[in-house]
């Protein structure tokens, strides 16, 4: 009876290759709602911020999309290539060499980093 247990518990574990690095977390920060943390290295990616969560991209070399109403932006990250639908507080770069371009709302822009294209396209 053992060794068939045994026989089971290994057939799952068959090598397959690794999935590509990429992390989302949500978190409640206390004021407005979740807050999605975006920690991959080069993706391609479709994100929401539904109405009102705030986003954190930490990452590096991505491609993403985010549909939805944004409450707060940072772009703590590198070489990434970020088109919002809508921002309404603030919009933070802080990385390096990073595109951002938003279709709606009015933040306050805060480009503290270095190389990053920061474009409204109301």
């Amino acid at each position: 009876m053992a060794l068939l247990a045994l026989t089971f518990a290994s057939a799952g574990c068959e090598s397959e290759p690794p999935p590509k690095s990429t992390r989302i977390s949500k978190h409640y920060d206390g004021r407005f709602a979740d807050t999605i943390n975006y920690e991959s290295f080069g993706t391609t990616s479709e994100l929401s911020c539904a109405d009102g969560k705030s986003l954190n991209v930490a990452g590096s070399n991505n491609r993403l999309t985010v549909r939805g109403r944004c409450e707060t932006v940072s772009v703590p990250g590198a070489d990434n290539r970020i088109t919002l639908d809508r921002v309404d507080k603030s919009l933070t770069v802080s990385g390096l060499n990073n595109s951002v371009i938003y279709r709606s709302g009015d933040p306050t822009v805060d480009d503290r980093g270095s190389g990053n294209n920061i474009t409204d396209r109301r």
